[in-house]
């Protein structure tokens, strides 16, 4: 395991060390933001259980632009009621007006990244992390 470092201008932190708060859909967010201290973006790691998924939801009202990785296991994203296949290494770029979730349709956890960022520069940290 990697030890938790600090030094002028960085943090560095295993997963195993962000604070766990458990979700909706059998997810389970890794609170990455908050450990690490970032407060110009915003980005988690969300673990999906088989059968599960993160809530549908877009960003129209906050303006974000997200990014979604799926780091581990099998997931589909939906976008705007379309399907694409998610395996580990796929990314998407979402705009904030589109409809979004990652479902979780395999035997195996899924774990992806999500990053939000408001194109404006306006970014306000979520107050769970």
């Amino acid at each position: 395991m990697v030890a938790a470092a600090m030094g002028a201008g960085y943090t560095i932190k295993h997963r195993d060390e962000f604070e766990r708060m458990e979700g909706s859909g059998e997810s389970t967010w890794l609170l990455a933001r908050k450990a690490l201290g970032t407060t110009c973006f915003g980005y988690n790691l969300v673990e999906i259980g088989p059968g599960g998924q993160i809530p549908e939801h877009h960003e129209s009202g906050g303006g974000q632009i997200e990014l979604y990785a799926i780091l581990e296991g099998d997931a589909v994203f939906v976008l705007d009621g379309e399907e694409s296949p998610a395996p580990a290494g796929t990314f998407a770029s979402i705009e904030p007006s589109v409809s979004r979730t990652i479902v979780n349709r395999s035997e195996a956890p899924v774990t992806a990244l999500l990053i939000g960022v408001d194109p404006n520069g306006n970014y306000e940290p979520m107050s769970w992390g």
